[in-house]
């Protein structure tokens, strides 16, 4: 099994939607990863946080087993977020940003940092994120995300970027704004010509598609009744995707890949199932792979030639 590293966003969300809300609750990028990814690898976590930054959240994250040596504390508040969504889960209105400690953010890894395996660039400055890579030793797998704040002010930096990732994740509206295309499968096609050889679309309620080559697979949502919180929605998904795959040290085939969207999918839907880190803090792997096999037999489908089969022995 190999470790991840993340660097990105730890956060204090205030979040209304139509379900309730939650004021100054755990939040971030490299939070909802972390959380998703630790229960199929090891995590170190960098980022930074204010002086107000609360000691059971930090408390919550190292005693899941998360590594936080990289998560420092500078003078000053901690990065806040607020949005409020309707009846379209995957519509966030941000309300206000406050990047506060965040805006300096520029992280040195340590030497044991810069040797872990597989690294996710969540969705942070792209020239930042370069400056993480740069000083990373050889990783075997390299992950991105960006988000649309990015793709509207620094595309070279994000397409520069794409040179040196294997995997990139991004939502429908990101990837079709990235690559100046209509719509997703086009928009896969122009990134993944930029340099990864996997780019993963969240298409949130809808579902994810996923390009590989000169393939696309397409996977459903896992159907919930209710959504009370998107939050960190994508950020799980990346980290039970990227989780499986360091767990299974095997990068480039297409069956764990799938394997891989699946579980993302999985972690996603636990997330939003209540708000802030809640749900997804303190679940049982049983209970993952539980809801993994269900969302896999939903998608099964028999080929033609296992119906004949069954056909003719129904006959007989």
């Amino acid at each position: 099994m190999n470790s991840i590293l993340v660097v990105g966003s730890i956060a204090l969300d205030t979040v209304k939607t139509t379900e309730g809300s939650s004021c100054d609750a755990l939040g971030g990028s490299a939070t909802f990863f972390s959380l998703a990814a630790r229960y199929f690898a090891s995590v170190s976590l960098v980022g930074v946080v204010g002086s107000d930054f609360p000691a059971e959240h930090r408390a919550l994250l190292s005693g899941r087993g998360i590594d936080v040596s990289g998560l420092k504390t500078a003078k000053g508040k901690t990065f806040r977020w607020s949005g409020k969504y309707g009846r379209d889960a995957s519509v966030a209105k941000t309300l206000a940003t406050h990047l506060n400690v965040f805006k300096d953010f520029r992280p040195k890894l340590s030497e044991a940092h810069r040797k872990i395996p597989v690294i996710f660039l969540a969705n942070i400055d792209p020239e930042l994120q370069a400056e993480v890579l740069a000083q990373m030793k050889s990783p075997a797998l390299v992950a991105a995300d960006t988000m649309n704040f990015w793709i509207g002010s620094k595309p070279e930096a994000i397409k520069e970027l794409l040179a040196k990732v294997d995997i990139f994740f991004c939502n429908e509206d990101e990837a079709e704004a990235l690559a100046e295309r209509p719509n997703p499968l086009q928009a896969a096609e122009v990134i993944a010509s930029w340099g990864p050889s996997v780019v993963v679309v969240k298409k949130g309620e809808h579902g994810s598609l996923m390009k590989i080559g000169s393939r696309f697979y397409i996977f459903p949502p896992f159907p919930l009744a209710t959504i009370k919180d998107p939050t960190g929605a994508g950020d799980s998904f990346a980290g039970g995707f990227l989780g499986y795959l360091a767990s299974a040290g095997v990068y480039d085939d297409v069956d764990h890949l799938k394997r891989a969207m699946a579980y993302g999918s999985v972690l996603a839907s636990f997330n939003v199932e209540d708000f802030s880190t809640k749900n997804i803090s303190d679940l049982d792997r049983d209970l993952i792979d539980e809801r993994f096999h269900d969302f896999v037999d939903r998608m099964s489908v028999p080929r033609s030639d296992e119906l004949i089969k069954t056909r003719r022995a129904v006959a007989a």
